[in-house]
């Protein structure tokens, strides 16, 4: 967890951590992830901005997304990648067939 211009509190990283751990139930061969979160410097209230990267055997997803609030951009951001994975496992389903 990286918290950039900026320091996460404790409720937030334990949240995100949280969400972001539910996707081994989508695929349990993740071997380690990165998440960033960033304050966007503009005028606008979507400055929060949640990456994600995930790394498993021979391949990393990523996932970006800003919102209003840390919390939303992370669902968003955990949800782009469980859609991911679920991809990429079909896809290596129809490959050994």
């Amino acid at each position: 967890m990286h918290s950039i211009h900026f320091d996460a509190d404790v409720k937030l990283i334990n949240f995100i951590q949280k969400k972001s751990d539910k996707l081994e139930t989508y695929f349990d061969q993740i071997i380690d992830g990165e998440v960033f979160m960033r304050l966007d410097k503009n005028d606008k209230s979507e400055n929060k901005i949640v990456e994600i990267k995930l790394n498993v055997p021979g391949r990393q997803f990523f996932a970006k997304s800003r919102n209003d609030s840390f919390e939303a951009a992370a669902d968003e951001s955990v949800e782009a990648l469980r859609r991911q994975i679920k991809k990429y496992k079909e896809k290596m389903v129809l490959a050994k067939q």
